[in-house]
């Protein structure tokens, strides 16, 4: 029985993969996009090294998040009206320059303003290697059946890269030092550029004519505004997920045990994304959507009636399970997009898109933290089965049109 059901499930994955230029295409993708896991972990141990402060390293790693989330749209922009090379190769060249620069500023102990001015250069020319991953299966694929399975490989492969990403750092942190990390991810970085030029996906690319553009390019779009709320949302619950689990686990004086809850939180999440590629539903995508983000809601809140002193193990299957709905949700807010964005804002959707979820995680792991310290431990679980609920209650707005997935 379970071979069958084997079977079934992966049979779509192999036409899927058996397609001209795909499997070359995710391949490259899942390398380019590693060092998204890799930079974070590693500036801060830098700086927390050469700079002597926690809290000083988080708020400078914080200014290099910002800044690439406020400039994203705009790079964005100019891809939908130039096309992707020329953007690709002027990042390519300064983002690891600036990269360099933070380096010896740090390694010198130069002034912090010249750390601070590194990584807003850093952050202003951080190459849009994930936001054109989605962009090109756009430009890859017409049918939505295609670009379902596209969005939802692509979202596990994204789980692959922030789970082996920061491991990767973490072995060298523990055979080496934090020096050795952060160059370690500045080669990361200087690979992933070259590496994503040579991906079969951009010969794809259909430029679109010089036409006339809004201002607000897609804000102007009632149903995409609402897509980039609901992904803030479903990103700030994620994030306090991701400071939910430690707190408690510290409360708990088992801090060891975060990085298990975590790690199988992730394993949930590329199982549910490889589960929703494969299946098919006669329900729109846009009652998809909202069912998945109720469902994840009150998964959240199952944290609440499930006590890790009573059964580790049942705490776990609640994290994997929870896990289960997060690729398939940032999976259909992305196929939404697709299918909505005109196609003269195609890139630029989905960096605003991007900006959203930069800005739901940083605001879900601020207030996770301020929550389970000020209120309860599961307070953040709390918060984010509520903001789930609103989420889903706004996707059910979505007006729905037949599903052909």
């Amino acid at each position: 029985m379970f071979k069958f059901i084997g079977a079934q499930l992966f049979a779509p994955y192999r036409h899927f993969l058996s397609l001209p230029d795909v499997k070359e295409t995710l391949v490259i993708a899942f390398l380019s996009r590693m060092p998204v896991g890799m930079m974070g972990l590693s500036m801060v141990m830098f700086l927390r090294e050469s700079l002597g402060s926690f809290k000083l390293a988080g708020w400078v790693v914080g200014v290099y998040f910002f800044s690439m989330a406020v400039t994203a749209p705009i790079l964005g922009r100019i891809i939908d009206r130039r096309g992707p090379l020329l953007p690709l190769k002027v990042t390519g060249v300064l983002e690891p320059i600036g990269f360099g620069l933070f380096i010896a500023a740090g390694w010198l102990n130069w002034s912090l303003a010249i750390v601070i001015g590194a990584v807003i250069f850093m952050g202003v020319f951080s190459p849009p290697i994930t936001v054109l991953s989605r962009t090109l299966w756009r430009h890859r694929f017409d049918a939505d059946e295609d670009r379902r399975m596209a969005f939802s490989v692509d979202s596990i492969l994204m789980e692959m890269n922030f789970t082996l990403g920061p491991a990767i750092i973490g072995l060298v942190l523990a055979i080496a030092n934090p020096t050795l990390a952060v160059v370690v991810a500045w080669f990361a970085l200087t690979f992933s550029i070259v590496a994503f030029l040579r991906t079969p996906a951009l010969k794809y690319w259909q430029q679109e004519p010089d036409v006339e553009r809004h201002l607000l390019g897609p804000l102007t779009d009632l149903r995409l505004v609402m897509l980039f709320v609901i992904a803030l949302a479903l990103a700030t619950a994620c994030g306090l997920l991701e400071v939910g689990y430690p707190a408690y686990s510290t409360w708990l004086l088992i801090p060891a045990f975060a990085g298990v809850l975590l790690a199988i939180n992730s394993l949930g999440s590329a199982v549910g994304g490889a589960i929703f590629g494969a299946m098919r539903s006669p329900l729109p995508l846009e009652r998809q959507f909202a069912r998945l983000l109720l469902i994840f809601g009150v998964l959240m809140f199952l944290h609440l009636i499930v006590d890790a002193r009573d059964s580790r193990l049942l705490f776990v299957l609640v994290a994997f399970i929870a896990g289960c709905a997060i690729s398939p949700a940032f999976a259909s807010q992305a196929l939404l997009i697709s299918r909505i964005a005109p196609s003269k804002y195609a890139t630029e959707a989905f960096t605003w898109s991007s900006t959203f979820i930069v800005s739901g995680l940083g605001a879900g792991m601020a207030l996770g933290g301020a929550l389970s310290e000020i209120y309860h431990i599961k307070a953040p679980f709390v918060a984010g089965g509520t903001i789930l609920i609103v989420a889903a209650a706004m996707a059910w707005l979505l007006k729905a049109r037949p599903s052909s997935v």
